[in-house]
């Protein structure tokens, strides 16, 4: 048994980046692919039966209720900001009457300051007229009612102040100013409806949204079960039953997306993969890449030259046995993925799917495996519990203030992309999200010269070699590595993995232009999406620089489509 790695650790997360790989972004990526695949076959047999397909029905209904929803939610609104207007006016009423009681004639008051008061009187009350009349377009009853409540007020002044001219124009004002009072309230209340309707608006849109997705997933549903319904009717038997579990999967990794982590693998993670899994391969747990990539977010984003934090391992030879001593990245995720290893292999890990045991190896990593080992013998395994039990022993063990990260695992899930079947089914996007991470540069000295020139060469295809590379592609097998674009395309073609124009492209796959239309590629990019219509792409080299663009699916520029096979 190894001595427990002692590494102090600080407990606050790693900053979030905002790079964009997520497992719900892979499984609408799947979605996407599955319908379009089957959408030609299924329109086809919509069109010969002449009845309303499961798309349609789904479609249909799911308008019928956002419909009833909007119309539910406005006329709730517009309830609600009457009854407020009402109750401002009311309100606006019983205070006019308490300033009537309250009234008294004032007979000491000079000729000059009645007529002061009479102006000023005329005055308001024009300006009161004034709103009137832009109150009327909105609530008119409202204006009647206020119309009449000052009628009322004018009567009632020649008989509270008989003695005094000068006092009953003084309340006339009173009641104009009271008057135009009433307007601003119910302007206020008309602004305070506006505002509800504006929530209304923004819940409406939200539920449309939701809608929607439900609406795509029942499309790829329906049309991966008529496509099946095609295939049965040609005599695919067997190929109906794996459609229907492809339906199947898709639909439970959909729900699955909801709850497992979704943070994003920041670019330099990304850019260590290729070293990532070299040496994941070479100590015996490839499939464990993921899972690594988390830990590697967590340690450090990808970032410094120890970006596995691993100079307290007890393979670090080298370095000195302090944090953050290794000055050799490639080193620190050797050491790292050596020791991790041992952590997958003493926690009884099976697979990346384990999560129990994969969390005890998480954890292990960040104590030291003398954890394992302590949690296995005394609880039969990791929790969080256990995990801050033994910080706080080991913290009094040594009289530190703290040991390690309590928190470690829950800090790595929010990383891990689950890894096994569905990085395999949807790797595609990984290439997409690495290139968007290049956006913005521009001369592309980064991917020629890595490709081994040594001055500015054409670059397009150096820019989706070095992509693919990342991903890990050019080392599956599943993309080539090539400078010349006719290269990549024989290349494509004489594997049997060539999509030819005018189809419809799914995200991942290499996109071949030929602006001369002399049958010769003389332009390379990746397709980021398609929704039928139009190809989104991220191109390098246009306009020397990374660049996304879009083209129709007719474009007579583009020569076809290289299949990616992840």
């Amino acid at each position: 048994m190894k001595e427990i790695k002692e590494k102090v650790r600080g407990q606050s997360p790693k900053i979030r980046n905002p790079a964009s790989r997520l497992p719900k972004e892979l499984v609408r990526s799947a979605m996407l692919e599955a319908k379009e695949k089957s959408s030609i076959m299924a329109d086809k047999i919509g069109r010969e039966t002449g009845e309303e397909s499961p798309v349609e029905y789904a479609g249909n209904r799911i308008q019928r209720v956002e419909q009833r929803m909007g119309r539910e939610s406005a006329s709730a609104a517009y309830r609600g900001g009457k009854k407020l207007a009402v109750k401002t006016y009311e309100k606006i009423k019983a205070q006019k009457q308490k300033q009537r009681e309250a009234a008294t004639p004032s007979l000491g008051e000079e000729n000059t300051r009645g007529n002061t008061f009479t102006q000023a009187g005329q005055t308001m009350a024009k300006k009161g007229r004034t709103e009137a009349t832009r109150s009327i377009k909105v609530k008119p009853e409202a204006e009647k009612t206020i119309k009449e409540a000052g009628n009322r007020t004018v009567k009632i002044a020649p008989r509270v102040v008989k003695a005094s001219p000068v006092s009953s124009q003084k309340v006339k004002t009173q009641a104009v100013l009271q008057k135009k009072q009433a307007l601003k309230s119910m302007k206020a209340a008309r602004e305070a409806k506006r505002a509800a309707m504006h929530s209304v608006q923004t819940a409406k849109q939200s539920a449309k949204a939701t809608g929607r997705g439900l609406k795509a997933m029942a499309e790829a549903a329906a049309h991966a079960v008529k496509a099946a319904f095609a295939a049965l009717m040609a005599g695919g038997g067997a190929v109906l039953v794996v459609l229907i579990l492809i339906v199947g999967i898709i639909g439970g990794a959909a729900f699955l997306g909801n709850s497992q982590s979704s943070e994003a693998l920041s670019a330099e993670v990304l850019a260590h993969t290729p070293a990532i899994q070299k040496y994941a391969s070479e100590f015996g747990i490839p499939e464990y890449v993921p899972a690594i990539q988390a830990i590697m977010m967590q340690e450090s984003g990808g970032r410094g030259t120890d970006p596995m934090q691993a100079s307290e391992c007890p393979y670090n030879t080298q370095y000195p046995n302090t944090p953050g001593a290794i000055q050799d990245a490639d080193y620190s995720i050797k050491v790292g993925i050596q020791y991790y290893a041992d952590c997958v292999r003493e926690a009884g890990c099976q697979s990346p799917q384990d999560m129990d045991k994969l969390k005890l190896s998480w954890q292990g990593y960040n104590y030291g495996n003398g954890y394992i080992s302590w949690a296995l013998e005394k609880f039969g395994g990791y929790s969080e519990a256990n995990a801050l039990q033994f910080s706080q022993e080991q913290a009094a063990a040594h009289g530190w203030s703290g040991y390690g990260d309590p928190e470690y695992v829950p800090h790595v899930m929010r990383y891990y992309s689950g890894g096994g079947w569905f990085t395999g089914l949807f790797g595609n996007r990984q290439l997409v999200t690495i290139a968007k991470s290049q956006l913005g540069n521009e001369g592309g000295e980064k991917f020629w010269s890595w490709w081994g020139f040594t001055e500015r060469q054409e670059w397009c295809a150096c820019f989706v070699s070095w992509c693919a590379d990342q991903a890990g592609l050019i080392q599956n097998g599943a993309v080539p590595k090539f400078s010349l674009c006719t290269a990549g395309v024989d290349w494509f073609q004489a594997q049997g993995k060539w999509q030819g124009a005018g189809s419809v492209p799914s995200p991942g796959m290499i996109i071949f232009f030929d602006w001369d239309h002399d049958g010769a590629s003389d332009h390379v990019g990746i397709v980021e999406s398609c929704d039928g219509t139009t190809v989104h792409t991220i191109e390098g080299n246009s306009g020397d620089a990374v660049r996304q663009n879009s083209y129709t699916v007719n474009s007579q520029s583009i020569l076809g489509y290289g299949l990616v096979a992840y």
